[in-house]
């Protein structure tokens, strides 16, 4: 009997579509409980190992449904979330469903942007100045942002931020003039991604 491998859960439209998926799946569909639905697809394992392949998977999977249909709000699920059976997923689905509901307003119309900045070798940089110039021109065309962990010395800022997808295009223009400002500064623009870092939807592992 396989397992399910979850993606996200969105409203219950069905979403199905084929891609190359997590594991080899080549399909994903919506297994749905009360108009709440879990996008999934088959999985051998209840504990899949994350390669850089698969969690690659996972987040295109997620970018795809973000497109399906002309635009879907999904909440995304952290890479490894797979359950035994439909009836093991929809009794979570029923559980968590008004902590997914209160998720699925705050996030719909919405993406997650990332921003890093890394200091070029041996520029001066004023952390505190380019913290204050980087929240005053973004953080008022940003829903929210977070901070994220400042993994290398010449790692400067690292954040992550909800826009709306109106929004997206003011946001891309001030972060091209803040990186025409800054020679010292390398700027790595990602995204757009399923807004992991502004869900908190923790769902029971694995009955």
């Amino acid at each position: 009997m396989s397992n399910r491998y979850v993606y996200g859960v969105v409203e219950a439209d069905t979403v199905e579509f084929e891609t190359e998926a997590v594991a080899g799946a080549e399909r994903v569909y919506t297994v749905s409980h009360r108009r709440l639905g879990a996008v999934v697809s088959d999985i051998d394992t209840t504990d899949p190992e994350e390669t850089d392949e698969d969690a690659q998977r996972h987040d295109e999977v997620l970018r795809e449904i973000m497109d399906y249909d002309g635009g879907t709000t999904v909440v995304p699920m952290q890479f490894g979330m797979a359950f035994e059976s439909d009836r093991a997923l929809k009794n979570v689905l029923r559980g968590a469903r008004p902590a997914f509901r209160r998720a699925m307003s705050d996030i719909e119309g919405m993406v997650e942007l990332g921003l890093k900045l890394v200091s070029e070798d041996g520029a001066d940089v004023d952390r505190e100045a380019i913290e204050a110039e980087v929240a005053d021109r973004l953080d008022p065309i940003a829903a929210q942002a977070v901070e994220n962990d400042l993994f290398s010395d010449r790692l400067v800022l690292n954040r992550s931020y909800l826009v709306a997808e109106d929004d997206r295009a003011a946001f891309d223009d001030e972060i091209a003039r803040f990186e025409d400002d800054h020679d010292e500064l390398m700027v790595r623009y990602t995204g757009p991604f399923a807004p992991y870092s502004f869900v908190d939807v923790k769902i029971g592992a694995q009955q």
